[in-house]
């Protein structure tokens, strides 16, 4: 997960999602994420297996996890 400040009051955060391989996958991932309060945009890539996740501001990691399992993936762990 990678993390960046964009305009004021937005944060820009890239996860890894293991497991994707469609443009199927991408929309139920992109799905459940953008449940998430705060969530403005998320862009999905299922060749790279990034999630881009635009929010108001950092979210929790734990409803990141949360939100990719209910798609019926897997969130990378990062080291």
């Amino acid at each position: 997960m990678t993390a960046q400040t964009d305009a004021p009051g937005s944060v820009t955060t890239v996860y890894q999602v293991s497991g994707m391989s469609c443009g199927h996958c991408e929309g139920s991932v992109s799905g459940e994420i953008s449940e998430i309060p705060g969530v403005t945009s998320v862009k999905a890539v299922a060749a790279t297996g990034e999630v881009t996740v635009v929010s108001a501001t950092p979210l929790d990691e734990e409803a990141v996890r949360a939100a990719v399992d209910e798609a019926g993936f897997e969130l990378a762990v990062q080291a």
